[in-house]
């Protein structure tokens, strides 16, 4: 599984080339059909086992984008004003190593420094607009010599194995969902695939939007991550999810409605096949599925998540067996579409 190579490339909402050109490069000999669309999801058809008669169409959908921020302008003193790209609290900014503009250049968020705060400041959450980017200019020509207004900025973060089995890294929100789709793409099925690798999902789904109205499957999964809340001081409906285990299984968010008769199938095979799973405690957020669910005349959806702690930040935090297990789920999902695919068929 390609996951550390995924989430070392940026990937700004917006910004997606340098995924999008590793995910075509490895999709090689892959996919029978690989296509760009306009916005730049890359759309990979796996077409269905031979002898196969009018296979359904699946399509299985993992955002490229991440989180981010955009320069807004450049201040006479050669700082940054930026804008928040995507759902990013002022919080996990403040003292942040970041990468700026097309060469990389290396900045860092910085804020008033505490000791020269009033009393009542020290009290108040940080806001992004008292933060900025230091990238060590003395003035604004200087600045504007290497970084211009519009200029993605992406959070410098290694990826970094640690503890028992868990990882750390930038943007697993959602390179996890894209390095399990390109395994996924090995194998050949009972249906069409059509794995959707889609931009700018953080700010409104809209590479989903697209991608289900082009191809219009039958039914569409979102394979994400997902807010893991497990830490000290949450009550236990307050977690969420939980690291270690299983994907979660969302029955309803703030963008779509799982279809029942797809959720019972999918929480069916998890148990006949010992795949460990647990449904998922909360339905704030949204992903692809509400798109997609949403796609010309409506498709049946459901979500598959892998649980995150700290998502949103430069410091993620998944479990490898978490990702593995995810990856069984859709598996055997594929593996036994014939078989399962009727279950979850009850409006056809």
């Amino acid at each position: 599984m390609r996951l550390k190579e995924l989430c070392g490339l940026r990937g700004v909402s917006g910004d997606e080339g340098a995924v999008r050109a590793f995910i075509l490069k490895e999709l090689e000999g892959l996919a029978d059909e690989v296509t760009v669309d306009a916005l730049g999801s890359v759309i990979a058809l796996k077409r269905a086992k031979e002898g196969v008669k009018n296979p359904k169409r699946l399509m299985l959908a993992a955002h490229m984008d991440e989180i981010g921020f955009i320069v807004q302008y450049v201040r006479d003193d050669g700082l940054l004003r930026y804008e928040p790209v995507g759902g990013v609290n002022a919080a996990v900014c403040v003292s942040k190593r970041v990468e700026v503009g097309k060469s990389a250049l290396p900045g860092v968020i910085g804020s008033k420094a505490i000791h020269l705060q009033e009393p009542a400041e020290r009290t108040k959450p940080f806001t992004h607009d008292m933060l900025y980017v230091d990238i060590g200019a003395k003035d604004k020509k200087e600045a504007l010599a290497r970084v211009q207004p519009g200029d993605y900025i992406s959070f410098m973060s290694d990826y970094v194995e640690f503890g028992e089995g868990m990882i750390k890294a930038r943007a697993l929100d959602d390179r996890a969902g894209c390095a399990i789709l390109l395994e996924l793409m090995k194998g050949r099925y009972d249906c069409e695939l059509i794995c959707a690798f889609t931009v700018q999902e953080e700010i409104g789904l809209n590479g989903a939007t697209a991608a289900a109205h082009r191809t219009n499957p039958d039914y569409a999964l979102a394979i994400e991550t997902t807010t893991a809340n497990d830490v000290p001081g949450a009550k236990a409906h307050e977690e969420v999810v939980k690291l270690k285990d299983g994907p979660a299984l969302s029955f309803m968010d703030g963008a779509s409605i799982a279809n029942r008769p797809l959720f019972e199938a999918l929480c069916g095979l998890a148990t006949a096949k010992k795949i460990p799973f647990q449904l998922k405690r909360g339905t704030a957020g949204g992903n692809d599925a509400g798109a997609m669910q949403r796609a010309r005349a409506g498709r049946p959806v459901a979500v598959i998540s892998v649980p995150c702690r700290y998502i949103h930040s430069p410091a993620c935090v998944c479990a490898q067996d978490d990702i593995e297990n995810t990856l069984a789920l859709c598996q055997a999902l594929l593996d036994d579409f014939a078989q399962i695919q009727p279950k979850f068929a009850k409006e056809d």
